[in-house]
């Protein structure tokens, strides 16, 4: 099937819509920045894991990040290599899993990495040409983070040790630190990190093989400074030659690389707010919309303050309420103006709804998921999943 991607003329909706011309775009950038700067960069499954896509991956990149045992063996069989992994919490039953299925494995705790240190000992000493390198995830208790959900260095963090927790010398076997601090950041948040981590981690730093430095790294925003992140980066292997480092963006592969695709199903009035509502959901399709909060744009319409769909004005110049089709009473957002008053059939175009979307998504009142779909450069469809009746039922007992 061919379509024109300007508004997706024909395609069944909802449908989340991948474009391989965008997703090369972002890839070609990061690689660019790696050839650069000699840093390796791979791909965090927990924003993005759509794996019929990743032979175009591999194009670019070796290996990717995973968070449980689920994502390690999703990088070793369908990516093809084994996961720099990390869990604020491993279990017994998991850790063999995931020693099969990592390179690399971070722990968020020093009784966490004696607990398993044995085992890892052992499998290594079984596995000498494919053993696993251990490492600590740090707190470098600063994060420009504003929004506390998503801040894993605010107060009381559950996540990594602070400096002043860690012994002189590390425990044997620790051969690295992980370190995330950053969410859709800049280039100079990332500088500014590094200063905190440098100073309250200099003790340890020349004595390590690696340095994960996760996620959040926005690289292919219109806004961010590469040249910038550039020089970061070389600036730091420079004053850590021991160093290897390591980025795990999530956002950076998947930013604007796609839509959702969703029709008006009903318009409702009440008390002169008008909602039209959609054949999609905000709390099972767009989640962080709720949790961020924040207001996607959409396709041909212009984003406004939520209190103006109030003013009287608002249902003169077709400004319209947009809700979900699950039961939840908050599964509604924002207010738009579009060119022209919504009615039932009218398409909506949801842009950037690729990365954490697609993998955040649920199956909450049992209301029908997106199905999932490849526009590939020479402008045919490929579509990757239909969701039917029996994927929801098979999630139930």
């Amino acid at each position: 099937m061919k379509t024109d991607n300007q508004h997706y003329t024909g395609v069944p909706t909802p449908c989340y819509i991948i474009e391989e011309n965008l997703l090369r775009r972002n890839l070609e950038l990061i690689r660019s920045v790696m050839d650069r700067t000699g840093v390796e960069i791979i791909l965090a499954f927990k924003s993005f894991a759509l794996w019929k896509s990743f032979p175009i991956f591999r194009e670019y990149i070796s290996h990717t990040t995973a968070s449980s045992l689920f994502e390690a063996r999703l990088a070793l069989e369908e990516f093809g290599s084994k996961a720099h992994t990390y869990s604020p919490a491993y279990t017994k039953s998991d850790f063999v899993g995931i020693m099969e299925c990592s390179s690399h494995i971070s722990f968020n705790s020093l009784s966490q990495y004696e607990r398993f240190a044995s085992t890892v000992a052992e499998y290594n000493q079984s596995h000498s040409d494919d053993s696993i390198s251990c490492g600590l995830r740090i707190n470098p208790e600063y994060s420009e983070i504003e929004v506390e959900l998503y801040n894993p260095c605010a107060p009381g963090s559950r996540f990594g040790v602070m400096a002043s927790d860690l012994p002189e010398e590390l425990p044997t076997g620790i051969e690295g630190f992980h370190c995330h601090c950053h969410c859709e950041s800049t280039s100079y948040a990332l500088a500014n990190t590094l200063q905190h981590i440098e100073e309250k981690f200099a003790s340890w730093l020349p004595k390590l093989k690696w340095l994960n430095l996760g996620g959040g790294h926005l690289m292919t925003r219109k806004d961010y400074e590469v040249e910038h992140l550039v020089s970061v980066l070389n600036g730091l292997q420079s004053r850590f030659p021991n160093l290897k480092i390591i980025l795990e963006p999530g956002s950076a592969f998947a930013w604007q690389t796609g839509p959702l695709v969703a029709e008006v199903v009903d318009v409702v009035e009440n008390k002169g707010v008008r909602t039209a509502i959609l054949n999609v959901s905000f709390t099972c399709h767009m989640p962080d919309c709720l949790e961020m909060p924040y207001q996607p744009t959409i396709r041909g319409a212009e984003t406004l303050d939520s209190e103006y769909i109030k003013t009287e004005q608002a249902h003169f110049e077709n400004v319209y309420r947009l809700g979900g089709n699950s039961c939840l009473s908050g599964d509604y957002m924002g207010c738009w103006r579009f060119d022209e008053p919504l009615k039932v059939g009218s398409r909506i175009i949801f842009e950037d709804m690729i990365h954490y979307t697609t993998v955040k998504t649920n199956m909450f009142n049992g209301v029908g998921h997106p199905s999932i779909a490849m526009l590939h450069s020479d402008g045919t469809l490929e579509w990757y999943r239909h969701f039917q009746y029996e994927d929801y039922r098979d999630r139930m007992c």
